[in-house]
């Protein structure tokens, strides 16, 4: 079965090296929680606010061992007025053998705001 599994954080500036740490963070997380192989991820569409322009946060993914061949990809969110800045969002297609509501989305830092209801502070509380 292929699942979404979404993700999304925050920066506080609009620096190269805090969007990858960050970013590295918030796939960390989903992997951490969601357990699943470099080999059972068909693509990744990383999405970041039009405020963050100092690098593609794809380029985290690159430090992940066995990663070199999982597509990925980089766009800007739409700039919808009074929306969450400087936010990376993230959209990972899985294979899995979990239930839909078995997947673990990750929300962390100012995103949690997003979606309250998914957030990993409410999942690790849980």
């Amino acid at each position: 079965m292929i699942r979404g599994i979404r993700g999304a954080t925050t920066v506080t500036s609009n620096e190269e090296e805090e969007i990858l740490e960050v970013t590295e963070e918030l796939v960390n997380e989903i992997i951490a929680q969601n357990s699943f192989l470099p080999d059972e991820v068909a693509q990744v569409l990383i999405t970041v606010t039009e405020d963050l322009s100092a690098t593609f946060p794809a380029k985290a993914l690159r430090r992940f061992e066995d990663w070199t061949y999982v597509p990925v990809m980089c766009a800007t969110e739409i700039p919808v007025p009074g929306s969450l800045e400087k936010c990376i969002r993230i959209l990972l297609t899985v294979n899995t053998t979990a239930a839909q509501n078995e997947i673990n989305h990750i929300y962390m830092r100012e995103a949690i705001k997003l979606r309250p209801d998914l957030s990993s502070t409410k999942r690790l509380a849980q």
